[in-house]
C-alpha cells in the first residue's frame, strides 16, 4: 500500500494544492490554505508507532499543538502519554483510546488509519528530519496570524490610538514566537565541557594579565573576578549618588578602547578575531540620555569636569583637549541605545540585532528597575515583573555568550543602618536578583556619607571628622557580595567625583581591611 493511499485529500508535499480552475487575474483571488504537509505528518506517526525511539529523536522540539491535521495531533499526544509512562505505543496499545472516535471517512475508522499509518512506516532515520519540517510549517501558520492580526488590528484601531502600542504587541508576539524555537542543543558530552574549560585556561594564561574573560579595565577588580565572564548576569547596585553609572560608563569605554587599540596594534587580524583584547560594547541608558552619557564619558577621558562642559564655562586649552580625545573616542565600538521604558523583548531583539550585524562581547543595562516586563507580569505585580526580567536578562546573556551587566538600585533600609554598606538584602524588590545573577556587587563611597555628617569648625568633632574625611576621600570600594565564580570581598578603587572617573588605587594608598 502506498502512502498516498490514506491521503484524505488531495495534496503535495508542503502545501494543499486546489484543484479548482484557475481565476481570471481581474477577478477575485484564489483560495489560499495554510502550509502544511500532511504526508511528513502521517510518515512520522507512522515511524512512532512502529519504533518509539522515533519520539525521542522529536520530543525536544515537537509539541501537539504544532500538527495541523487533528487526528494527527491527538494520536501524537496519546502516543507521548504512553511512552512517558514507559509503555509502548502501538496500533494496538492506541486502539482502546480510538474505538469510539469519530469516523475519520466513510469505512476508516482511526484504529484502521493506525494500522495504515504503521503499514506504510519508513526507517525512523528520518524521523527528526519530518518533525523540524512540522514544526516549521507550525511556525509559519503562526507568523500568518501574527500578520493577519497586525492588520486587522491596524484597520480597526482608533484613529487616535497610538501605533506605537501595535508595534510593541507586534513585537512581543514575535519574541515570544522566536523563543519558542530555542529548545536547546541537549546534553553535551562532558569530553567537549572540558575541552572547553582547557581553551578558556589556555586563553587566560595567553592573554596579558592572565584573565579568562574581558577586562574591566581596573586591575584590582580583575584580579577578583578574572574578568567579565562570558554568558555571566552581573547586577552592580548601589545607592543613588554612589556611582553605579560612573563605574558602568568607566568599564563600557576600557572595554571597548581595549579593542580598539588592538585592532591597530595586530591589523592583521580579522577585526572579530577572538585574539583581540576588549570588546564590542552594547550600552542600554533607560535613564540618561546617549547626551548626557556621553559627556560623562568625554570628562572622564580629558580630564575637564562635566559641569563645566555643561555650562560651557571651558577655556580654550580645556575645549582643544576635548577636541582631541573626542576624535580618538569616535572610533570606538561603544554603542548606545537610549529609548526608555523598553521592554525586556525588546532589549533582547535590539542586541541579537546588533550582535548579527557588528558583534557584541559586552552588554550593559542602566538600570534593571526600568525596565518594563510582558503585559501579563505588569499586570500582576511588580515582584513578578522583576523576576520575569532578571531571568530573561539571564537566557539574553546564555544565549549571546556575553558578559551582562545589570544596574540595580538598592532599598532605602541602607540608610537605616549604622554602618552603610549595602548587604544582598537590601536588593531591592525581588529576590530573583540575588538568584539569578552570577556576580552581584557594589558600590560604596564612605566619604558621600561623611561629608554629610561635618560638624561646626573649632570642634573636637571637627577634628575627629577631618580625620575620617582624609582617610576616605578619593576612595571607594566595589563590595562582591555574590560571586558563582571565585571568592567574595572587597576591592579598593579611587574615585575622582569631578570627572566621574574610577581607577586603581595606588598600593601605597590602599586603606587596611575591615575586621569583620
Amino acid at each position: 500500500m502506498t502512502n498516498s493511499s490514506i491521503a484524505r485529500l488531495p495534496r503535495k508535499s508542503g502545501h494543499i494544492v486546489s484543484d479548482a480552475p484557475q481565476i481570471a487575474a481581474d477577478g477575485p483571488m484564489p483560495f489560499r490554505s495554510a502550509p502544511h504537509n500532511i504526508e511528513a505528518e502521517q510518515a512520522l506517526l507512522g515511524a512512532i508507532l512502529v519504533n518509539n525511539e522515533a519520539h525521542d529523536r522529536v520530543s525536544g522540539f515537537l509539541k501537539v499543538e504544532h500538527f495541523f491535521d487533528p487526528i494527527h495531533a491527538e494520536i501524537f499526544e496519546t502516543a507521548a502519554k504512553l511512552i512517558g509512562a514507559g509503555k509502548q505505543a502501538t496500533p494496538v496499545t492506541l486502539k482502546t483510546f480510538f474505538d469510539h472516535h469519530d469516523p475519520i471517512d466513510t469505512g476508516l475508522t482511526v484504529p484502521m488509519y493506525l494500522g495504515r499509518l504503521s503499514a506504510n512506516a519508513t526507517t525512523i532515520i528520518n524521523a527528526k528530519d519530518y518533525g523540524q519540517t512540522i514544526y516549521d510549517l507550525a511556525i509559519r501558520r503562526q507568523l500568518i496570524t501574527i500578520g493577519e492580526d497586525m492588520v486587522n488590528q491596524a484597520y480597526d484601531s482608533h484613529v487616535d490610538a497610538p501605533p506605537d502600542t501595535q508595534i510593541q504587541e507586534a513585537e512581543g508576539k514575535l519574541f515570544s514566537l522566536a523563543e519558542t524555537g530555542k529548545f536547546g542543543q541537549g546534553f553535551v558530552g562532558f569530553n567537549d565541557a572540558l575541552r572547553i574549560a582547557i581553551e578558556m585556561a589556555n586563553a587566560a594564561y595567553e592573554r596579558d594579565g592572565g584573565l579568562s574573560g574581558i577586562s574591566s579595565g581596573l586591575r584590582d577588580l580583575d584580579g577578583k573576578m578574572g574578568g567579565l565572564q562570558r554568558s555571566d548576569l552581573i547586577v552592580l547596585a548601589g545607592r543613588p549618588s554612589m556611582g553605579k553609572t560612573a563605574l558602568v560608563t568607566n568599564i563600557a569605554f576600557n572595554v571597548a578602547d581595549a579593542r580598539l587599540r588592538s585592532q591597530e596594534a595586530r591589523p592583521e587580524l580579522d577585526k572579530d578575531s577572538p585574539e583581540h583584547d576588549g570588546g564590542i560594547v552594547a550600552f542600554f541608558s533607560l535613564e540618561m540620555s546617549a547626551e548626557q552619557l556621553a559627556t560623562r564619558i568625554l570628562s572622564e577621558q580629558a580630564s575637564v569636569q562635566s559641569e563645566k562642559i555643561r555650562r560651557g564655562l571651558i577655556d580654550e586649552r580645556e575645549f582643544k583637549t576635548m577636541v582631541e580625545v573626542s576624535q580618538r573616542m569616535s572610533q570606538i565600538p561603544l554603542y548606545i541605545d537610549q529609548t526608555g521604558g523598553i521592554t525586556i523583548a525588546q532589549l533582547a531583539a535590539r542586541a541579537r540585532k546588533l550582535k548579527r550585524q557588528k558583534g557584541l562581547d559586552l552588554l550593559i543595562v542602566d538600570y534593571l528597575q526600568l525596565l518594563a516586563g510582558s503585559g501579563k507580569s505588569s499586570q500582576a505585580n511588580r515582584v513578578q515583573e522583576i523576576t520575569e526580567i532578571t531571568t530573561g536578562l539571564k537566557a539574553l546573556a546564555k544565549e549571546l555568550a556575553v558578559p551582562l551587566i545589570a544596574l540595580s538600585q538598592l532599598s532605602r533600609q541602607v540608610e537605616q543602618r549604622e554602618d552603610k554598606r549595602p548587604q544582598l538584602s537590601d536588593l531591592r524588590e525581588s529576590g530573583s536578583i540575588e538568584q539569578d545573577a552570577d556576580v552581584v556587587m557594589f558600590v560604596y563611597r564612605e566619604e558621600y556619607y561623611t561629608e554629610r555628617t561635618k560638624p561646626g569648625e573649632g570642634t573636637a568633632e571637627f577634628q575627629e571628622w577631618m580625620t575620617k574625611m582624609q582617610a576616605c576621600a578619593g576612595k571607594a570600594e566595589v563590595i562582591l557580595g555574590k560571586s558563582r565564580h571565585g571568592p567574595v570581598g572587597t576591592v579598593q578603587l579611587a574615585f575622582e567625583g569631578q570627572f566621574t572617573r574610577f581607577s586603581d588605587l595606588a598600593k601605597d594608598q590602599y586603606m587596611p581591611e575591615r575586621m569583620e
